[in-house]
């Protein structure tokens, strides 16, 4: 059986306009691909993303820290509200093959970190670049390209990314 591919964008809850346009481009790009978008839910970069996604006929996935999947950004497909918190950033890495890190702080950094030690595959930008085992990129192209590959090296044979 051939399983979609789940893919973290993972960031910060408020971002300027240039890492807007950077999230929001990652996440078409996955949406084109056929790969599911796997997130926080909230703001920032994880609505950026959705918003991309959505724009191009992806699903997301919002894995909620709150008890109300109302609170969940309007790009979200499905919204699952873990009442979790910040422990909601372990299922964020869990779930997904491989996570792509935009910008963020300390919550950004627990999901690097837990992907990393679940042995996922990490791809990040500048800010998290000096990190031992993460995969630096400069461009959501290259982010999306390197992300699919490493996803399809790390469990090639129930993938489907059509």
């Amino acid at each position: 059986m051939s399983r979609r591919l789940l893919v973290g964008v993972i960031g910060a809850g408020s971002i300027d306009v240039a890492g807007a346009a950077l999230a929001e481009e990652i996440g078409r790009r996955l949406a084109e691909s056929g790969a599911v978008l796997v997130c926080g839910g909230l703001g920032g970069v994880m609505a950026a993303a959705c918003r991309g996604a959505a724009g191009a006929g992806g699903e997301t996935i919002g894995l909620l820290p709150g008890s109300d999947a109302d609170s969940a950004n309007n790009d979200v497909s499905i919204a699952l509200p873990t009442g979790l918190g910040h422990a909601r950033n372990v299922m964020i890495a869990q779930v997904s093959r491989v996570l792509i890190a935009v910008e963020g702080e300390y919550g950004t950094l627990s999901e690097i970190a837990i992907g990393l030690k679940l042995g996922k595959p990490v791809v990040v930008f500048g800010r998290w670049a000096d990190l031992t085992g993460v995969h630096r990129v400069e461009t959501a192209a290259e982010a999306v390209e390197l992300a699919l590959r490493l996803a399809v090296e790390s469990r090639p044979a129930d993938l489907n990314l059509s």
